[in-house]
C-alpha cells in the first residue's frame, strides 16, 4: 500500500516541480493562479501579495524534487529503501507542513483565508488546499510504513 502512495506522491512533487521550473525559465500559465491576491483598494482591483523571483521559484523547484526523492529513499522506489529515524521524522516534518498549509495562515491561504473571490483563492479552496492535506497523509503513510 505504501508503495503505491509512495509512487503517487512522487509523481505529484515531480510534476508540481517541473510546472515551477516552468515558471522560473518564463513561462506564464498558469502563473496568475499560483499566487495569492490582496484585495484591491478602490478601482485598483486585487494585487499579487509577492512578485516571485526566478530564483525563488527555482528554489521552490528544487525543494520539491528534494521532498520526491527522500520519498523515493523511504518507500525503495528507485533505491534501497531507508528506514533511518531521521528520515521517518524528517518525511512527518513535510507532511506537517503540508497541513500547515491546507489550514493556511488565516489571511491568504488556506481553508481559513478571509480573502476571497479572487481566481488564486478558488483554486486554494478546491485544489491546492485539499491537495496539501492528501500530501501530508500520504507523507505520513509512507513515512511511518
Amino acid at each position: 500500500m505504501s508503495f503505491v502512495v509512495a509512487r503517487w506522491i512522487v509523481g505529484i512533487f515531480t510534476f508540481i516541480s517541473m510546472v515551477h521550473l516552468y515558471w522560473a525559465a518564463g513561462g506564464k500559465l498558469g502563473s496568475l493562479a499560483a499566487i495569492p491576491e490582496l484585495p484591491g483598494e478602490f478601482s485598483s482591483g486585487p494585487r499579487p501579495a509577492f512578485i516571485p523571483s526566478t530564483l525563488g521559484t527555482f528554489l521552490v523547484a528544487m525543494g520539491l524534487v528534494a521532498i520526491a526523492l527522500l520519498v523515493c529513499l523511504r518507500a525503495g522506489l528507485y533505491f534501497s529503501p531507508v528506514s533511518h529515524g531521521a528520515l521517518q521524522w524528517g518525511i512527518s516534518a513535510i507532511a506537517m507542513v503540508m497541513f500547515a498549509r491546507a489550514i493556511g495562515d488565516s489571511e491568504l491561504v488556506g481553508f481559513f483565508k478571509k480573502v476571497s473571490g479572487s481566481r488564486f483563492a478558488r483554486w486554494d479552496t478546491y485544489f491546492y488546499s485539499p491537495l496539501c492535506l492528501v500530501l501530508g497523509a500520504g507523507l505520513l503513510v509512507v513515512a511511518w510504513s
